[in-house]
């Protein structure tokens, strides 16, 4: 059986990347086009990277301001030169940035909030953190409930600090997340907590899944810990059995036995950055081979079989939003809820008839891009690039 160290030694060795490789010009396109976005995407004067950009008519306008897609877009360019993180900043620096986050998060009520502005200060090497991380010991979030994304937040930014303190969290938060891991499924909850008997509780998202893979992949690289990769491989291994046949990563899955509830919207951002990120870490760390389940999402971005035009508009310059069925909001979702709620194995037939997905939702939020950058980092866009000399195969996992 090979073990944690072994499988960080035949992923560093980067035949597991050419899969990847073969999409590299795809990749520098996306991270090209995340830059210039996120430079349109910059008040200088709020410090504040705007909430979204959404097409009406045949203009494309902004929309309000957001602390929590600013931190994460802080976090994509922590690793990239300063000119270029200076040119998306109108000027400011990181540092600049990341003191307005810290002062937010310093009084701030929620904890993905919180968690968002210590890790991209850590990242961004903003060293006067202080105020923020008492504010996320404050949270008590290893004891009260919160969404698991939150959680999963909260773990990956304390995972970049040092001190006791933090450390004893971080561990408490590990295990918090490990505990609310279903093993027979391989999927982790919408929250964690008393959450009531609420109709949709056994519903989980893609983003429930992605975010602890990553943060208990740090936790464990970081840790030597077994049962944190452990978990996070399963959960791994899960999306990538059930991906579309188009390089889908679907939307809604059931927390008790790991089936898809329901599959659409697909977005864009799961695609080519919050899949990436998370089974890359996951890799990294020794937890697999994904790289044909990450092409096979990227392959998607490119050419979505759901609608005639690719959600990479170049003339906009943008990467859309999302794939999602059409008809009244959120109903399809809903309906698949009720349904799987009464017996695990129950869906509502036809949804693809009435509510076809064609509809294109024609918005982008800056996190997106941070996403795509963070993902894609200088030091795997290198390592891609690069030839590789192992023999390791990939599989495609679907």
């Amino acid at each position: 059986m090979v073990n944690m160290q072994q499988e960080i030694g035949i992923m560093k060795n980067g035949a597991w990347l050419k899969p990847l490789r073969m999409r590299l010009a795809m990749i520098e396109a996306i991270r090209a086009m995340s830059f210039r976005g996120l430079q349109r995407m910059f008040r200088p004067q709020e410090r504040l990277f705007v909430f979204r950009f959404i097409r009406s008519g045949g203009e494309i306008a902004p929309q309000g301001l957001s602390l929590r897609y600013t931190a994460i877009a802080m976090i994509g360019l922590a690793d990239e030169d300063e000119s270029v993180v200076r040119r998306c900043l109108g000027g400011l620096s990181a540092h600049d940035v990341c003191a307005c986050l810290i002062s937010e998060a310093a009084r701030s009520d929620n904890l993905g909030n919180i968690a968002l502005s210590v890790w991209a200060a850590s990242a961004s090497g903003y060293s006067e953190r202080g105020a923020a991380l008492n504010r996320l010991a404050d949270m008590k979030a290893d004891q009260k409930p919160y969404p698991t994304v939150e959680l999963a937040w909260a773990l990956e930014a304390l995972c970049h600090e040092q001190g006791h303190r933090a450390e004893d969290l971080q561990r408490k938060l590990a295990q918090r997340l490990i505990q609310a891991f279903n093993p027979d499924s391989g999927a982790f909850p919408h929250a964690i907590g008393d959450v009531g008997s609420r109709l949709r509780s056994h519903v989980s998202c893609f983003a429930d899944m992605v975010y602890p893979i990553h943060a208990l992949s740090t936790f464990a690289r970081r840790w030597g810990d077994s049962s944190a990769l452990d978990a996070a491989r399963r959960c791994g291994d899960l999306i990538c059995r059930l991906q579309g046949p188009a390089g889908q990563w679907w939307w809604h899955y059931d927390y008790r036995t790991g089936r898809v509830v329901e599959h659409y919207p697909v977005y864009s951002v799961h695609q080519d950055g919050m899949a990436p990120m998370a089974l890359l870490a996951l890799d990294e760390t020794g937890g697999g081979n994904h790289a044909g389940g990450i092409a096979g999402g990227l392959d998607w971005i490119g050419h979505s079989p759901e609608v005639a035009s690719p959600l990479i508009d170049k003339t906009a310059d943008l990467i859309w939003r999302k794939v999602g069925r059409r008809g009244p909001k959120k109903v399809s979702r809903y309906l698949q809820a009720v349904a799987s709620r009464l017996h695990p194995s129950c869906r509502v037939p036809g949804l693809n008839r009435v509510f076809p997905a064609d509809a294109v939702d024609y918005e982008t939020r800056p996190y997106h891009l941070g996403w795509i950058l963070f993902a894609w980092n200088p030091r795997r866009m290198d390592a891609i690039s690069r030839e590789g000399s192992g023999t390791e195969t990939t599989r495609r996992c679907n």
